[in-house]
């Protein structure tokens, strides 16, 4: 007989937030530092990202910064990944690998995420920088899924549901493309995630779906809630490395993301820097 969470009892589980790992308030500051240190290390690479500059520059930017400060990359040697950042290149939507011969263009689009281990704990967190002049469909692009982040971590309160915060993004992501006249794709296949003494953690944060599913959202949840947008059609590829997934269709791509803990106050972004350190009221 197995005793341990398969099978249906399992399935009821993790329905249910049983398998989400909980966090004391002293835990969430400890995680609250690590984010602190992701913002301020995401902060380092925008100042360096421009024309001329190769991903592989500012995944070094990306290292030491972290190092310096006591801390692991999350992402370096994670499965098997080379770099200490994710950098994805216009059509690149996620885990682009850092290189050397990835060198920014004037009106690139690049989405930087970042994460990162301090005494036991992750943060990770994901922005996307304009590199120069860029057009300003590709900027909208950006701020819808920007705008969509933001709608996300207002639904990470206690007593609802996991869909509702999918269903925030989805929404936010519809009226931007209404707003805008364009049409913007939400990844399916790549979501969110519970995140703590691991960074990929239960439960899976769907970026899309109806709300009122799920487990409930407890306080000492702390989730990592990151939508991805495609100018377009969002069906995606994975390209022969194994890591990198681009659009489909060669349209351009955005990342945003925030590590958000739910407490009795509502949600608290963990990774702004130190000196923004709110939670957002109810």
């Amino acid at each position: 007989m197995n005793s341990g969470r398969g099978g249906l009892r399992g399935a009821i589980a993790r329905y249910r937030g049983r398998d989400i790992e909980l966090k004391t308030p002293g835990q969430l500051q400890a995680m609250r530092a690590a984010g602190a240190l992701v913002a301020s290390t995401l902060a380092a690479v925008v100042e360096q990202a421009r024309p001329g500059v190769s991903t592989a520059d500012l995944d070094a930017v990306a290292e030491q910064t972290i190092r310096a400060a006591g801390a692991v990359p999350s992402f370096l040697g994670y499965h098997g990944f080379p770099g200490s950042i994710c950098a994805s290149v216009n059509e690149q939507i996620v885990h682009g690998i850092p290189s050397s011969s990835q060198v920014l263009a004037d009106g690139d689009l690049i989405s930087v995420d970042c994460g990162a281990i301090l005494e036991g704990w992750h943060g990770d967190a994901a922005v996307t920088i304009p590199v120069g002049n860029v057009a300003a469909p590709d900027l909208a692009l950006s701020e819808a899924c920007r705008g969509a982040l933001t709608a996300g971590i207002a639904a990470v309160r206690p007593g609802a549901r996991l869909t509702d915060v999918s269903f925030a993004i989805q929404e936010a992501c519809r009226e931007a493309a209404n707003r805008d006249r364009a049409d913007y794709g939400i990844v399916a296949e790549y979501g969110g995630h519970g995140i703590g003494t691991s960074m990929h953690m239960d439960p899976f944060l769907p970026n899309h779906g109806d709300a009122g599913h799920g487990p409930r959202l407890r306080p000492g949840m702390a989730l990592a809630v990151e939508p991805m947008l495609t100018a377009g059609d969002p069906e995606t590829v994975e390209l022969e490395d194994g890591w990198t997934v681009v659009t489909a269709s060669g349209a351009r791509a955005v990342h945003w993301e925030h590590t958000v803990a739910v407490t009795e106050d509502g949600p608290w972004l963990l990774t702004v820097p130190a000196e923004q350190d709110a939670v957002l009221g109810s």
